[in-house]
């Protein structure tokens, strides 16, 4: 007996789209937004999605970055207002983009799949630690 395999189907970028508004994203323009959490999205060189920061969704369509100040982390606006980033925003945060991810189909990363990350905040210590003085 003999097994065809189907032939994989190759997913444009709006059937992606479509996959993450049936996982219950609002997906408008380039913003993908569901629970006050969003993200920006955009067609990649590859047809691919390609994610920005995701953060609170304010003032209707921006979306507030995740920094972190040292002791705590922030949400900061354009304009530079500050909020401080609470446990449960940082479980929301960290679920809408694993999900996000999954409904698009892109590439989940092991460091982001921990916990909630900021693009402000040096993660890797690899590079350079020889070198480092802090132990």
């Amino acid at each position: 007996m003999f097994f065809r395999r189907e032939p994989e189907k190759t997913l444009t970028y709006s059937d992606r789209l479509a996959a993450a508004r049936s996982a219950g994203f609002s997906v408008e323009g380039n913003l993908a937004v569901r629970r006050g959490v969003g993200c920006s999205i955009q067609e990649g060189a590859d047809g691919l999605p390609e994610l920005g920061e995701a953060g609170l969704v304010v003032h209707g369509k921006e979306v507030a970055r995740l920094v972190h100040g040292g002791y705590q982390m922030f949400f900061v606006t354009r304009d530079g207002h500050k909020m401080a980033a609470l446990a449960d925003h940082l479980r929301a945060l960290h679920g809408f983009t694993e999900d996000l991810i999954e409904a698009l189909g892109v590439t989940s990363f092991y460091n982001n799949g921990l916990g909630t990350v900021c693009t402000g905040h040096l993660y890797d210590r690899v590079k350079d630690r020889e070198s480092s003085t802090h132990h």
